[in-house]
């Protein structure tokens, strides 16, 4: 009993060993597989976090990439075009047009658009009448590069002629608005009014000075384009601003006049170029600016040693005009009185230097008249040598000699005055009659125009108005005493009455005036040449109370080198007719 109690005892035992183990196995089986669950899930999680990183970064780049390709195709589409401001009139000082902006249009291609390039060339050439050989070839090459977006057809055409073109309907073909520059008087006061580049930025004469005031300011607009390159429509505009007109003090006739005189003068005299000047000596107007050979037509660059406008741009040694200079700064100084009289031998020797008169004569007994009325080159070499260097240079600065006259003109020479450290022994011989000094011809214009106006120098200018905006005048400066400036007009007009300058007298007026026959220096410093000369006369109109003072220099004269034989005719037929102009009476 006890073995089987014991048996059954035990039976139990085990089988509750065998449920015990059971659970206990279960529950490490449980430990386990949840373990394995856990995992599994979190790989799960992991790889859909990195599926929805890379499906994000895709989603992302291709945003990326189509705000690119959208703006690409929007660049293809979409263009920024120039809107050319209108360039302000160039006008003279009675409102007349020197120089005006004409509507144009810029005919363009893109020659990638374009399927025939050889026929559409031909077909544009046609359009627009290019019937230059050369220009039809550099057509039909431009338009023939397949990668090319961007190729002229014709610049600054009538708008008639880009119509046609347009008309054609060509892939790619356009055309823009700009403005050709016109000079409607065909060339005159070209030298003076200057020249636009191609896109029409001053290049020259006033259209470079002024460049700023009469370009204006340019526009712009976006337009959407089909792939054919035509326009649909007009995103955003930004109007253009107007340039501002410039009124000059030319006369438009006078000048016209001046320029015809001028011509003729250097035809007859065989020479090879001339200058005239008109100005107002009370203002310092300047009424015409002439620089023979012209430029026809406004073509700057066919011939450039005309392009330039000589009158503020080239020096030359003046001669016997600068006369004036000398004896008005003596009679200023009290170095010598208009009574005081002077014995003249036929020529003076100064340091290596012997001077003659233009004309052989004996001795003579001159007073300070009689010297400047004969242009004696004796009677002025004394005057200067009892002046001294230091008077002399006193007068030259006086007069603005030396430096620019501020004219505001690009280019304008200072001319050259020696130093007084750089003076040889014979200088202070040469000055006194205008030689060993360069001046140009508005500066000694304007040294003459001082006289004429009671001995006040004003300011040379070409400027009358900008837009509403009016020239304002510098005062005046004072140069010499008015009754001396008074007395040396007394001595021009005797000059011109009985003296060198007779061809300048006029009928019912007295011209006062001096002439000038200046040596021009030989090349490289070798003294002065015996054939080739400057011939020049100024002269000033009514001579009591001046309204005009002329200038004409004449450049290597062959049927006479006097300037009272060729200059002072041509400056009589300029002053007889701004005389007219102007309306100023005997």
């Amino acid at each position: 009993m006890a073995t089987g109690a014991s048996g059954r005892r035990r039976a139990p035992g085990r089988g509750g060993g065998l449920r015990s183990l059971t659970r206990v196995a279960a529950r490490g089986g449980g430990v386990a597989g949840g373990r394995g669950v856990d995992g599994r899930i979190r790989l799960l999680r992991f790889v859909f976090v990195v599926f929805l990183v890379l499906v994000g970064g895709k989603a992302v780049a291709l945003a990326s990439s189509s705000e690119n390709l959208t703006r690409i195709a929007l660049q293809q589409q979409t263009a920024s075009v120039v809107l050319p401001a209108h360039r302000g009139s160039i006008l003279d000082r009675n409102a007349n047009e020197l120089a005006v902006g004409k509507p144009a249009q810029t005919v363009f291609a893109t020659p990638y658009l374009l399927d025939e390039p050889k026929a559409a060339a031909r077909a544009l050439c046609e359009a627009l009448k290019i019937t230059k050989k050369p220009q039809q070839r550099a057509l039909e090459q431009a338009l023939a590069r397949p990668k090319s977006g961007f190729a002229y057809v014709a610049r600054k055409v009538d708008p008639a002629l880009a119509k046609a073109a347009l008309a054609l309907d060509l892939p790619g073909v356009g055309a823009y608005a700009e403005e050709e520059r016109s000079y409607p008087m065909k060339g005159s006061a070209a030298q003076v009014l200057g020249c636009v580049g191609v896109d029409g930025n001053g290049l020259a004469g006033v259209e470079l000075e002024y460049d700023k005031q009469l370009a204006g300011v340019v526009g712009s607009e976006v337009v959407v384009r089909d792939p054919a390159g035509h326009a649909l429509r007009t995103v955003s505009e930004k109007q253009p601003t107007s340039g501002a007109s410039v009124r000059l003090t030319l006369d438009e006739d006078i000048q016209y006049t001046a320029e015809d005189v001028l011509v003729h003068t250097v035809r007859n005299s065989l020479a090879t170029a001339a200058t005239a000047i008109v100005m107002d000596p009370r203002s310092g107007e300047i009424l015409a600016m002439v620089s023979v050979p012209l430029v026809k037509d406004n073509a700057f660059g066919r011939k450039p040693s005309s392009d330039r406008n000589r009158c503020v741009t080239d020096v030359y040694e003046p001669g016997s005009i600068f006369k004036l200079v000398t004896i008005s700064g003596a009679l200023a100084d009290g170095t010598v009185n208009t009574h005081q009289r002077f014995s003249l031998a036929p020529t003076i020797t100064v340091s290596d230097r012997t001077i003659h008169e233009a004309e052989a004569r004996g001795t003579v007994n001159y007073n300070v008249e009689d010297i400047l009325v004969n242009s004696s080159n004796i009677g002025a070499v004394t005057i200067g040598i009892k002046m001294g260097q230091a008077a002399l240079l006193k007068w030259v600065k006086a007069y603005g000699f030396g430096r620019p006259t501020g004219i505001a003109f690009p280019g304008e020479s200072a001319g050259i005055v020696p130093a007084a450290d750089q003076w040889s022994g014979s200088t202070i011989a040469n000055l006194p009659m205008g030689q060993g000094i360069a001046v140009t011809p508005l500066q000694i214009t304007a040294a003459f125009a001082a006289v004429a106006n009671n001995g006040v120098y004003e300011q040379p200018h070409l400027l009358s108005q900008v837009g509403t905006t009016l020239y304002r005048e510098p005062p005046g400066r004072r140069i010499i005493p008015a009754r001396i400036a008074a007395k040396v007009r007394d001595m021009l007009a005797a000059a011109v009455d009985h003296g060198t300058g007779v061809k300048a007298q006029i009928p019912g007026y007295v011209v006062a005036g001096k002439t000038g026959t200046a040596q021009k220096p030989l090349p490289g410093g070798g003294g002065y040449s015996k054939t080739d000369y400057v011939a020049s006369f100024i002269g000033m109109v009514p001579a009591d109370h001046p309204r005009l003072v002329v200038m004409v220099a004449v450049d290597s004269p062959h049927t006479s080198i006097f300037g009272g034989d060729i200059a002072a005719p041509a400056v009589q037929k300029i002053m007889r007719f701004a005389l007219q102009q102007l309306e100023i009476a005997p």
